[in-house]
């Protein structure tokens, strides 16, 4: 089968060609440009292999090429990487390899092609499209690649217990393509990933990271999760998520299987935003849920306080993640801290001033957060359903509302420290916060409006009750 070159690339393959027919080198397209070429998905990354030395190909090319790039060289791995037009285009010479039980990274020798393709993860990733002369544009496909693409189907090269072992990476990348592309894993496949799981440990944290969050961004995630716990690797990368399945019965009352009412709101929430971090939020928002579960004659089942415990977990998934301890940890605990709030909310409940604090409460995150809240409504039972639906709505009103007269959007309280400190002539201490706070109680209370002058008032009023007089008078900032 003949290669279908766009014109666009064809110049570059027969520069590429050129070069290697002048330093006599057979040379070939292989992995996943040429995967993503025959499914029809865009690709900006070419690979190209080459039966001697990649380097060597990749100066050739970049001397002949106007403006000439630059080329990154890797020598430890004998590649080479330059950008052309916009196209990352990476060389390297044919290889085989061979891998030590402790580690990922194999030992290298110089190799055919052959050799270079029995080496690959996946058949649809060990397709190549010669360059040279004699068959330019001919697919070499050892392994039935073409006939996996078109019947969906992920599935090794080689017997699949070796190439898991030698690099249980791609154990993670098989389930990954599965979801990304809606491709099933082969039945010996699979078997062999659940076999192999335990190897999954010689991989660092932040190469395990990298897969899970390209699962996450995908249209469905159930479905790489799902296939994650199946095999047995969720357990061991996320054990916290893992021991949200199964559900337990007594006296009658049951409670929902939280792992696949988890899987469910994170679909649902992937089509409501592609946020990375608010999918995060939507995986681990019921982390807690068996730490805190308690059963009640009367109530059933019950998973008080899950909210909070599930925040405070955060950090610790985080840190064994390698993900980072910074704003974006905070976003996600923010989310699953407050995650119950806007759908515990009955309409008797939507007062202004429980607008107001979940407003001030949630920040700039408040679209977020109602996107998670209404991913989680996933109740089977449709009179749930329609009033969950109907309060949700309710709610979205009336933070309209309260947002358009009080000001309330993005709000910082307008009686600060530093106007405190100012007004009484004191420095920082616990009396400062006492009364700020006492004027922002007020603001959200309705009590006052969300101005400087009352809130200036009340300040002075809350200051009297600890002995401070102000030394100046309002004054609008």
């Amino acid at each position: 089968m003949i290669f279908n070159i766009h014109p666009h690339e064809r110049k570059i393959f027969e520069r590429i060609a050129q070069c290697a027919r002048e330093i006599g080198v057979p040379a070939y397209v292989v992995g996943g440009f040429v995967r993503d070429r025959l499914l029809g998905r865009p690709s900006k990354d070419i690979d190209i292999v080459c039966v001697g030395d990649g380097i060597r190909l990749a100066q050739t090319l970049a001397s002949k090429l106007n403006p000439s790039p630059k080329i990154v060289v890797y020598r430890r791995f004998g590649t080479a990487m330059l950008r052309h037009e916009g196209i990352e285009i990476e060389f390297v010479g044919a290889r085989k390899e061979s891998y030590q039980l402790d580690s990922r990274n194999p030992e290298v020798e110089q190799g055919t092609l052959e050799d270079d393709q029995n080496r690959r993860d996946f058949t649809i990733n060990a397709l190549a499209v010669s360059l040279n002369e004699a068959d330019f544009g001919l697919i070499v496909d050892p392994f039935g690649g073409l006939e996996h693409l078109e019947r969906k189907i992920i599935k090794t090269p080689l017997e699949p217990g070796k190439t898991f072992s030698d690099d249980p990476l791609r154990m993670l990348r098989a389930i990954r393509f599965a979801n990304q592309l809606d491709f099933v894993i082969e039945k010996n496949t699979l078997e062999s990933i659940a076999k192999n799981r335990q190897r999954i440990q010689i991989i660092s944290k932040e190469r395990i990271t990298t897969e899970l969050e390209k699962i996450l961004m995908t249209p469905k995630p159930s479905v790489g999760f799902n296939l994650l716990f199946d095999t047995g690797l969720l357990r061991l990368i996320l054990p916290d998520v893992a021991n949200l399945q199964g559900v337990e019965d007594r006296d009658g009352k049951g409670h929902k299987d939280n792992f696949y009412h988890t899987l469910e709101v994170l679909d649902n929430l992937c089509r409501r935003s592609d946020n990375i971090w608010l999918r995060w939020s939507a995986l681990l928002h019921d982390i807690a849920k068996p730490a805190t579960k308690k059963f009640h004659p009367d109530t059933g089942w019950t998973f008080h306080g899950h909210e909070w415990l599930g925040a405070n977990m955060v950090p610790r998934i985080f840190r064994n993640l390698r993900l980072p301890l910074d704003s974006k940890m905070d976003y996600v605990q923010k989310m699953v801290r407050l995650h119950l709030r806007p759908i515990s909310l009955t309409k008797e409940q939507v007062t202004d001033s429980a607008v107001r604090r979940l407003l001030f409460d949630a920040g700039p995150e408040i679209d977020d957060l109602m996107k998670l809240c209404g991913s989680d409504i996933t109740t089977k039972n449709p009179k749930k359903m329609s009033r969950y639906l109907e309060g949700y709505e309710y709610l979205k009103e009336r933070m309209a509302l309260v947002t358009s007269a009080d000001r309330l959007r993005l709000w910082q309280p307008p009686i600060t420290g530093d106007v405190i400190m100012e007004a009484f002539g004191i420095p920082p201490s616990r009396e400062v916060g006492i009364i700020k706070t006492a004027v922002r109680e007020a603001i959200l209370d309705g009590d006052i409006p969300n101005e400087f002058e009352p809130g200036f008032q009340r300040m002075v009023e809350e200051g009297a009750k600890l002995g401070l007089t102000p030394k100046k008078q309002a004054h609008t900032p």
